[in-house]
């Protein structure tokens, strides 16, 4: 190979490199209501705003019980009373059925939102609602460095992903934000809704609306072809014949395997 093309293939594995090296993007809008004072601390999700309005951190879910605490602990470290934040959004609503702004927030001169902070920490799960993939993919990453990292709740056994063959188990979850793992055994679709089975009837199950197929789709996890895949989905259990998952958005399905 001549020096020309050892020089030209050296620079493209450079510049290959250098684009695998590109931190993921999470494609977010400023806000009408862009800067926002903290009066105070709610929880671990929640924070009081000096102008009366509640602000509630968007795409993530955090513990209850005892890490609630620890999770709280955590916010108030990070944004003590009279920290100004900076807001931005997906597009979408900004204000929820409880009056509360909803929103990615950032401390000043942070390119990493709080909510990627407090999931990086170990303090905080991704939601089921991120709202666009490019931030679903960004968290989800950072959820499983800390989990492999064991910080925050993943030191705790109760808070690891639940085995999908553990229909007892699972059932004695119901009301509870769990993440489930397992293959799936078979696909199934009944008067608009379409079955993740995880083994016989009364097994644990994932559900999703027929009409939102095609947005699970584009996103490469395609319902129809999810037999013998093994995945991890997120949400809160109910009961209903056994307990399953109603998977709404997406970000709730991670395909392992």
């Amino acid at each position: 190979m001549s020096r020309l093309r050892c020089a030209i293939a050296l620079i493209t594995l450079l510049a290959a490199g250098a684009a695998a090296a590109q931190p993921m993007e999470c494609r977010l809008q400023p806000m009408d209501k862009a800067n926002v004072e903290v009066a105070a601390v709610r929880d671990a999700r929640t924070l009081a705003l000096k102008d009366g309005s509640e602000l509630r951190l968007a795409a993530i879910e955090t513990p209850a019980g005892m890490q609630a605490e620890a999770a709280r602990a955590a916010l108030e470290k990070l944004v003590p009373a009279g920290t100004t934040l900076k807001l931005m959004g997906v597009g979408r609503g900004e204000i929820d059925r409880y009056g509360r702004l909803v929103a990615f927030a950032f401390l000043p001169g942070s390119q990493q939102s709080l909510q990627q902070t407090l999931i990086d920490m170990g303090e905080a799960w991704v939601g089921t609602d991120v709202g666009d993939p490019s931030c679903a993919r960004l968290l989800l990453t950072t959820e499983n460095t800390a989990r492999v990292a064991r910080r925050g709740l993943w030191t705790d056994p109760n808070f690891a992903p639940l085995p999908a063959d553990r229909a007892a188990q699972l059932a004695a979850a119901q009301g509870r934000f769990v993440l489930v793992e397992g293959t799936v055994t078979s696909v199934h679709e009944s008067n608009g809704i379409i079955y993740l089975n995880f083994g016989p009837p009364g097994s644990f199950a994932v559900t999703i609306a027929s009409r939102l197929q095609r947005a699970f789709t584009v996103v490469g996890v395609e319902p129809a072809r999810m037999t013998g895949r093994r995945i991890r989905v997120r949400g809160w259990v109910e009961y209903r014949s056994g307990p399953i998952i109603d998977a709404t958005m997406p970000e709730q399905i991670e395909l392992l395997f």
